[in-house]
Parts: structure tokens; sequence; C-alpha cells
């Protein structure tokens, strides 16, 4: 899934690109992508592309009073480009065509076709449900003290940096690199946090600013349907840590995994595979 720092590169270049450009037509191709139906899309022809931001790990696409609010889930990708899409391409989500020729397309890879998008008055974004209920930015880092607040909670540290109401932008893949960065293990509590080891998980937020200054040194104009992340842990299973050189460990989950260096943030200890643990049940 695109995560903050991917979106923020994204939203970068696209408005870098787009912006004050005219809308000839916008149509949206795929199934239930569109959460919204008043205004239609069809609002969208003749005007302007006036910005596009983020929240969180969503893009908005601002045309003057309207906004297209999107979700990427696991599999989207908003990119720009210099052809209308050919009927052929199964993956069209939302088709938004320009009067130079020019497409900006929110495509979905795979088949469960979870992206959606909105269309919004500008100012009803901020009151959105999906945006009213984000906790604060993780980039830039909030105050430590509102930090050390949000993660005061008998939770997991993965699960718990990645809950969007708690704090908004991280996913499973960067806080792998959080975590790694804070030598904390993914399965303390928050509520187990000392003051020192508050103080280095919100020191190891920087590791989203630092992706995003790579990406704005390797990315050029145009966007890759993948970035290149500068990753040190995550899914580098049986690799050695950056750091110390212990083989990098996973935890294996349905869905996901979990990467983290036995020496620095678990004791030494190996964890589970969770895949294991629930076959010997």
């Amino acid at each position: 899934m695109p995560e903050l720092p991917e979106v923020e590169i994204t939203a970068r270049r696209l408005n870098t690109a787009v912006s004050g450009a005219s809308v000839e037509s916008a149509v949206a191709p795929g199934m239930n992508v569109m959460k919204t139906f008043d205004p239609p899309l069809e609002e969208l022809a003749g005007r302007k592309v006036t910005g596009i931001r983020r929240i969180g790990k969503m893009p908005v696409v601002e045309l003057g009073d309207l906004a297209l609010l999107i979700h990427l889930m696991s599999a989207g990708r908003l990119r720009l480009f210099d052809k209308r899409a050919s009927p052929k391409d199964r993956a069209s989500r939302v088709l938004v065509r320009l009067e130079d020729g020019r497409e900006l397309r929110l495509r979905e890879f795979g088949t469960k076709q979870r992206a959606w998008a909105k269309l919004l008055a500008t100012d009803a974004v901020a009151e959105d449900e999906m945006v009213a209920r984000l906790g604060p930015e993780a980039w830039p880092a909030p105050p430590l003290d509102i930090f050390a607040e949000l993660i005061d909670q008998p939770r997991h540290l993965h699960p718990l940096l990645r809950h969007q109401r708690d704090i908004a932008g991280i996913g499973r893949t960067w806080v792998d690199e959080i975590l790694w960065e804070a030598r904390l293990s993914p399965f303390k509590q928050g509520s187990e946090l000392n003051e020192e080891e508050i103080e280095r998980l919100h020191g190891g937020l920087h590791v989203l600013g630092d992706a995003i200054e790579h990406y704005e040194q390797t990315i050029g104009e145009l966007l890759p349907d993948k970035a290149p992340m500068p990753l040190k842990v995550h899914k580098r299973e049986g690799e050695p840590c950056p750091r110390c050189g212990t083989t990098i460990e996973a935890v294996f989950f349905s869905e996901h995994q979990t990467n983290y260096c036995p020496k620095e943030q678990t004791g030494g200890r190996v964890l589970k595979d969770r895949r294991l643990s629930r076959l010997l049940k």
C-alpha cells in the first residue's frame, strides 16, 4: 500500500505537472469506485486543477470549490499519462481527461478493486468521515508530548502505529523501518514504553522525511508504479542488519509480514511464525 512518503511525492510531482490544467471530462469506469454521486463527476468538465495535496495516505485533487478525495488502498496508483487510457485497460478506475490530451488516471492492480474516490466540496473535505477521524500526521512528527499520549495504549506497537485514528500516514512497510530505527520490538505495547523509549520512537519518525528526501533526489517528473524505496529491514529477512550484522527475521501473517532485528529489537529472541502457530492450534 502506498504510504505517507509515496503519496507525498506523488502529490508533489502531480501538483507541479497539472496545476492550472483544464479538465475536458471525467469518467469512472471502475465498478463501485465512486462513493459519492452528488455532485456527479461530469461537474469537473471545464474546471481547472488548482492543486494536488496529501492527507494521511490519501491524495486530494482540488479543482476550485470541488475536490476529489482518493483512497488508494493496497493496489491503487494515481498517475499522469500523456495519452488517454485504452478501453482494454482493465486497471482504470477514475479517468480525469485534460484538455491538452493528458490524463490523470487512478489505476488499481489486482482483482479486489478496493480503491475509491469521493467528489466533495473542497471546504467539506476536512469534515469527511475518513478525514475527520484521522489522528495527527506522522510527518512532520507531532510534538513529543502529544505523541506520548497517543501511544500510551495497551496495544502492540506495530498495529498501534498503523492505526490511522491514532497517527496518520504509516503502514506496514514504514512501521518496520521506524521500529528498527528506534530499536523497539513490534510486539511491545505502547503503554510499556519508558520515557527514553518514547523519545527513541518519536525520533524514529524521521525515516518518513528521509524517504521523501530520497524520492526527491531519485524520482524524476514521471512517477513509477513502484517507488525505489530506501528500506533497511522491511522484507529483508535473511539479510544482515545494517547496524549490527544479525540476520533480519520475519513474522508472517495472512496478508503481510513484520521484519525486525532480533539482537537490537527483541532481546535476541526469534519470534514465532504466526502462520505456523495457527496451523498447530
